[in-house]
């Protein structure tokens, strides 16, 4: 993900290892997480989160 962008992992959104989807999915901290989002509205958005120590 970073080598794909000019960005270092702290300019992403975090997510706490400890987040019950993190544990769920085995994000380990270093990790990036692919959320996919749909609505009505917006039709499908996708967001990316770094996973930190937490």
């Amino acid at each position: 993900m970073v080598a794909r962008s000019s960005a270092s992992p702290s300019q992403f959104p975090y997510i706490q290892s400890t987040d019950s989807i993190a544990k769920e999915i085995g994000a380990k901290p270093g990790d990036f997480v692919r959320i996919t989002r749909t609505s009505e509205t917006a039709g499908t958005s996708v967001y990316y989160r770094y996973v930190v120590e937490g």
